[in-house]
């Protein structure tokens, strides 16, 4: 497809050719922090200490690999624009080579098997990130308008949802087998209607993007956004660390586990069209913040739940699916509006979605690292359902999130929407 003008905005079927890449890259995800550690732990007798360390290590590697991508696809937008497709096609076979590879292992030995499976997964990684990476680099060089921007995003979160949905499912169904067979087809179709979607012309300023990676430090606009992502993004994945905890232990009803998670999936994928007209009429962080409220609202709520609360709980994990719409949506458009805004725009995408996906990954690590260690000290442990036990994971799972969710909306309030100086970008 042409290059797109700046500020052009795009109709939704262009908007889905670019997203439907998000399908394969969610899809792919699930799998590789979920059914990874129970498969190698139940399929190979792997202890779970030493898969715990191997899993973090990788993961880790994964993170810091990130900002270093970011100047990579950088290089790869601005210098060589013909050959992004040819290096994220290598990138996708690397991917499904290496999930056939984690999931296939020739070898049963402990020894053996620990030395496959973390080269495996480094690749693995290495393809994932390099994917993730480009794609949403390229998303955010579309310009456009707030609204147009916040489409862009939404397209592309609501296609990594569905692969979400669908990935929770196939490997049950198909067995592993067919889910790598899936994947790779998704990959192909996803690159296939990329190559057909909508792309910017490169635009190249040598004496500004000699070094675009120092530019994403100096930029205090940067340094805000990323406080509050990284408060709110901690708040979110507290709750997905241990939901299974509080429907086993607290709530009482495991049998409903798969219903809670569709509900929320199923909810936060509809309001994305919400989140869209909330955007047109308030703009980015205005939305963003009524989203953080809507989210310590049903949290504040799920604190006064307990056994056998399972229709309650159903409409707490709806209204926090509404909430994660937003977390999806916006937070990626807004920083793709920064970037346009510090005059950056078709140069460091790349780098500063480099270390925005550090930044997620962190996340994920300090919810582990803060929440568990806590429920330990506090005195719960799995099973355990006496009342201080489910006091302290109710305080965990519910009260914690709001905390945090509550410091995000002030910094973001403070940062974002009182200072004039700071106004989003029309």
């Amino acid at each position: 497809m042409r290059g797109l003008e700046s500020g052009q905005d795009l109709p939704n079927p262009a908007c889905a050719r670019y997203g439907s890449l998000g399908y394969a890259l969610a899809f792919v995800a699930l799998p590789l922090y979920i059914t990874l550690p129970a498969h190698y732990a139940q399929e190979f007798g792997m202890p779970l200490a030493l898969l715990g360390g191997l899993l973090l290590a990788a993961r880790l590697l994964d993170a810091v690999v990130d900002p270093w991508i970011g100047r990579l696809c950088d290089r790869a937008l601005n210098l060589h624009p013909g050959r992004v497709l040819p290096l994220m096609m290598a990138a996708a076979l690397l991917l499904a080579g290496g999930f056939v590879a984690v999931f296939f292992p020739p070898w049963r030995s402990q020894q053996s098997l620990l030395i496959w499976c973390a080269g495996a997964l480094v690749l693995t990684y290495l393809g994932y990130s390099l994917l993730s990476v480009m794609h949403q680099a390229w998303g955010a060089r579309l310009g456009g308008s707030a609204v147009q921007q916040t489409r862009v995003v939404a397209w592309r979160e609501g296609f990594a949802l569905t692969g979400v949905i669908t990935a929770s499912l196939l490997p049950s169904l198909i067995g592993l087998a067919g889910t790598a067979l899936v994947l790779a087809l998704a990959l192909c179709i996803g690159l296939w209607l990329l190559n057909r979607g909508p792309r910017a012309e490169s635009v190249i300023r040598p004496e500004r993007s000699a070094r675009p990676d120092t530019s994403v430090w100096r930029s205090q606009a940067f340094r805000r956004l990323m406080v509050v992502f990284l408060f709110n993004g901690i708040a979110s994945a507290i709750p997905a660390s241990l939901l299974l905890f509080f429907v086993r232990d607290r709530l009482e009803t495991p049998q409903w586990e798969g219903a809670y998670l569709a509900v929320y999936f199923s909810a936060a994928a509809l309001s994305l069209p919400l989140w869209l007209r909330m955007v047109k009429r308030f703009g980015h962080a205005r939305s963003w913040a009524v989203a953080m409220l809507l989210a310590v609202a049903a949290f504040g709520w799920a604190a006064l739940l307990g056994k056998g609360d399972s229709l309650a709980f159903t409409l707490v994990c709806l209204t926090s699916g509404l909430a994660m719409g937003a977390d999806l949506a916006i937070p990626g458009a807004l920083l793709a509006r920064l970037i346009h805004g510090e005059g950056l725009g078709g140069q460091a995408e790349g780098a500063f979605f480099g270390w925005w996906n550090a930044a997620n990954k962190l996340n994920l690590a300090l919810a582990a690292g803060l929440s568990l260690p806590m429920l330990q000290w506090l005195g719960y442990a799995p099973g355990l359902r006496s009342e201080d036990a489910l006091q302290a994971l109710s305080f965990a799972y519910c009260l914690l999130p709001c905390m945090l969710k509550l410091l995000a909306a002030a910094l973001l309030y403070q940062f974002w929407i009182r200072p004039p100086s700071l106004k989003e970008l029309p």
